[in-house]
């Protein structure tokens, strides 16, 4: 198994088992803990919880950057003698698979590439994180600073009370003594403690997480620059395939609509179908509605030849010798 993309997390964890072996040797003589746990000031505990923040956020970044290292591994496997067409269609996760990602749609779509732009933009993050440690590294020498502050301020206030004390009140004395002294402990502890936490420990931790980053960086440009530039060039053979994918693409388009166009046929056509059925319908109606009007028109004639007849036989007896007598002779 190849160890270079251990490097940054071995580093990381060298330099923190050498930060504890020195501290435990250490341990008997300084007595750091009994200082912070009867700090009057409680610097030390602002100091003590902000270096756990930044010794957590340099290890998250030590493993992001051994796995993105791992995939870089990877990805370089895969594009030898292949270039980017090595990769196919595979995806990768987090940094790296963003940056090849970006590349081939780039690519796909006949752009221009800037590479170090491209790896600066998605390398951000990690530097980001790495400068944050570096600026509570800083922020822990100036709280260190402050705490110094705060106790000679301390030690003033228990001389001043001893010696208003001195020669009529001993307890008061001694009160005033302790106060000095415990407010020197806190400037000598808190300037220690800011010193060696955030001006040498996570100084040392912000800068292997940064080598990390920068080897990352070294690493992917490589991968581009070696395996990757045949395909970087702007050549025929890159217009031609961008020329392919366009034409794939208008081909899609051009089926899409023929398929349209024919749905749209049909739907016509059925709709002429139906209009047709509708003219037969309504013609067929039309000859049933006249043959009904003819057939009750002769009904009608009928009915008024039978009450002429029924008129003339019903007439009364002086009608009809009326019309006898007075009827035109031959």
């Amino acid at each position: 198994m190849n160890q270079k993309p251990l490097r940054t997390l071995l580093l990381w964890t060298l330099w923190a088992a050498t930060s504890i072996l020195a501290y435990v040797s250490m341990y008997n003589d300084t007595e750091v803990w009994d200082f912070v746990r009867n700090d009057p000031s409680r610097v030390t505990w602002l100091i003590l919880a902000l270096f756990l923040l930044g010794v957590a956020g340099s290890f998250v970044l030590a493993v992001l950057i051994t796995l993105e290292t791992f995939t870089a591994f990877h990805v370089e496997d895969e594009v030898k003698g292949q270039g980017l067409s090595g990769l196919g269609g595979k995806h990768f996760k987090r940094a790296v698979g963003r940056f090849f990602s970006a590349l081939r749609a780039t690519l796909d779509a006949n752009g221009q590439i800037n590479v170090e732009a491209l790896l600066n933009t998605e390398l951000a993050a990690y530097q980001r994180i790495s400068h944050t440690v570096e600026v509570i590294g800083n922020l822990l020498i100036t709280l260190g600073l402050i705490g110094t502050v705060a106790g000679l301020t301390l030690t003033l206030t228990g001389l001043t009370s001893s010696l208003d004390a001195l020669g009529h009140d001993q307890e008061l004395l001694l009160s005033g003594l302790r106060k000095a002294m415990a407010g020197m402990g806190t400037a000598f502890y808190t300037t220690l403690l800011g010193a060696v936490l955030g001006g040498v420990l996570l100084r040392v931790f912000s800068q292997i997480t940064d080598h990390g980053v920068e080897s990352l960086f070294d690493r992917l440009m490589r991968i581009c620059l070696v395996y990757c530039s045949a395909d970087l060039q702007p050549s025929l053979e890159r217009d031609m395939r961008f020329l392919n994918a366009e034409l794939e693409a208008l081909g899609r388009r051009v089926k899409v609509l023929q398929v349209a166009f024919g749905e749209s046929s049909k739907a016509m056509a059925e709709f002429r179908g139906e209009v047709s059925s509708l003219k037969e319908i309504s013609r067929d109606e039309n000859e049933e509605l006249l043959n009904s009007i003819r057939y009750h028109k002769h009904y009608c004639e009928v009915l008024r030849e039978e009450l002429k007849h029924m008129r003339a036989i019903n007439k009364p007896w002086w009608i009809r010798l009326r019309n006898a007598l007075w009827s035109p002779k031959t």
